[in-house]
């Protein structure tokens, strides 16, 4: 390689919430870091950071059933709802500190409040609901989460999912006030352009080819997708946070941590409403269980939206199988991530994952009338032409060796990083990008273990209850939460002082 091929402390691979996120801890930690930011597309955001390619839930298991799941003797395991709402919390001091440095003028072009509420029919899903709620209710995290089987509440809740509703066929929500919808496209825009404004190099239009070990660091090579040449640069650190091909670059950098991993592609639907008039009467996001054998992701729900000021409601999700491990990724990716490494971890997947294989089946094969059916559970007087459907991002699941299996199939989030430290990927879905700031955090602590304490005090400048236990620290759970909702304009304290509730 050249010796003028330019150097840089860390790269970021992708130009994603997760990237943004990374980069700007990065320019507090240490601000005299030299940032370069590689995106394939020709605007950043764009992919499953997109407002339209995501839910948008400010993920903080407040309505997510699947994050509470039920123990054989009938009780409800909290504590992965804990841990999500924690995270989330970080997100919350994140944004804070961002309007209040003037990072982000206006809060409510990225986020907004919005009540959170579980929905359940029938007799065994409105006792997990409220077992649920009773589990919740005792945590500093979930205070004021209220629970009612009455349908006339429901209705003041959520008019939608009374609207037309017939026979006795018992129903219960819970609800909580200090949900929220975030926009992460407009919110990866904001960070990117304060990153750029403060020094970091954006190239847009190129994409990472190949990963290889220079010294201590990384030769990254990377294609113009316009002019087609190649060029490359030296990076003591690389972070790949290109969302499901991630899988397909930790590979080329043959880094032990990715043997036997291979990624899994699920594609994403949304029937999006078109009436004006059907959108003003819905103001929540109304989260049902998964169906059996479908991963958490799925979890249907019928959502409103805050996009570029605009209010908006959607249903969904729908999945689907493309092999493509990006939205406007390519027909080959899944095909390029099977290696001889990885290759029993998928087979082994594949033949314990039938009733997954099964649901997504239904899920290509069913019909419009199909998916007016399932919306027309949480909205029964729903009208056809009201509706249109679009497609949602791209989310590639994690199969993964173990001590005792040779393959299986992980849901959520997860860091893949090197021993040394040098290189980190992540790879996975929901919560994702609501919990980004926490997952950067850990992404800062594994890979600078040295660095790491000397930054935090640049850090807790960010975020006052850093090193602090939340779930039991009331009084500064409540000062965090009073702090976010008079800068950033939500209601995340809603606690027994705001709302009662019905026995």
């Amino acid at each position: 390689m050249s010796t003028s091929a330019p150097h840089f402390n860390a790269t970021l691979i992708g130009g994603g919430i997760m990237s943004a996120t990374l980069g700007m801890l990065l320019r507090q930690a240490r601000p005299q870091s030299k940032l370069v930011m590689i995106e394939r597309l020709d605007k950043v955001g764009e992919e499953s950071s997109n407002g339209w390619n995501n839910a948008g839930t400010g993920h903080a298991a407040l309505c997510e059933l699947h994050y509470t799941p039920q123990r054989n003797d009938g009780s409800i395991d909290v504590t992965k709802a804990i841990l999500v709402n924690e995270q989330f919390q970080l997100s919350i001091q994140f944004y804070t500190w961002l309007v209040e440095n003037g990072i982000v003028e206006h809060p409510s072009a990225f986020i907004n409040p919005v009540p959170h509420l579980g929905f359940a029919r029938g007799e065994a899903d409105i006792a997990f609901l409220r077992a649920r709620h009773a589990a919740l209710a005792k945590e500093t995290l979930f205070s004021g989460i209220e629970f009612t089987d009455d349908p006339a509440t429901i209705r003041e809740w959520a008019p939608l999912l009374m609207a037309g509703r017939e026979g006795n066929q018992p129903i219960a929500a819970t609800r909580s006030v200090a949900g929220t919808d975030v926009n992460f496209g407009v919110l990866t825009k904001r960070l990117v352009t304060a990153l750029e404004e403060d020094g970091m190099t954006l190239h847009l239009e190129n994409e990472v080819t190949d990963l290889e070990r220079h010294g201590k660091g990384w030769k990254v090579t990377t294609r113009d997708r316009k002019s087609g040449d190649s060029w490359s640069h030296t990076s003591d650190f690389v972070f790949v946070g290109s969302g499901g091909t991630a899988v397909l670059l930790l590979q080329k950098s043959g880094i032990p941590e990715i043997k036997g991993i291979g990624g899994f592609p699920v594609s994403g639907q949304f029937l999006r409403c078109t009436n004006p008039d059907v959108i003003a009467q819905h103001n929540a996001k109304v989260y049902g269980r998964p169906a059996t054998g479908a991963p958490p992701m799925t979890a249907p729900h019928l959502d409103s939206r805050v996009i570029d000021g605009q209010r908006g409601l959607l249903f969904g999700p729908y999945a689907g199988f493309t092999p493509k491990f990006l939205k406007q990724g390519s027909l080959l990716d899944l095909a390029k991530s099977v290696h001889r490494d990885n290759l029993l971890t998928m087979l082994t997947v594949a033949k314990d994952e039938v009733p997954l294989t099964t649901y997504l089946v239904k899920q290509v094969l069913q019909s419009r009338s199909d998916r007016l059916e399932q919306l027309r559970v949480f909205y029964p007087d729903a009208d056809d032409k009201d509706w249109e459907l679009v497609e949602a991002g791209q989310r590639v699941q994690v199969m993964r060796p173990t001590p005792k299996k040779r393959g299986i199939l992980q849901f959520g989030t997860e860091v893949i990083a090197a021993a040394d430290g040098s290189i980190a990927g992540l790879l996975g879905a929901s919560p994702g990008a609501s919990t980004a700031t926490a997952i950067m955090v850990d992404i800062l602590q594994r890979c600078f273990p040295t660095e790491y304490p000397t930054w935090r005090a640049n850090l807790e400048s960010l975020f006052p209850a850093l090193n602090a236990d939340l779930a039991t620290d009331t009084a500064l759970y409540d000062a965090i939460c009073a702090r976010a909702d008079a800068v950033l304009g939500t209601t995340i304290v809603s606690g027994a002082a705001q709302l009662s509730t019905p026995a």
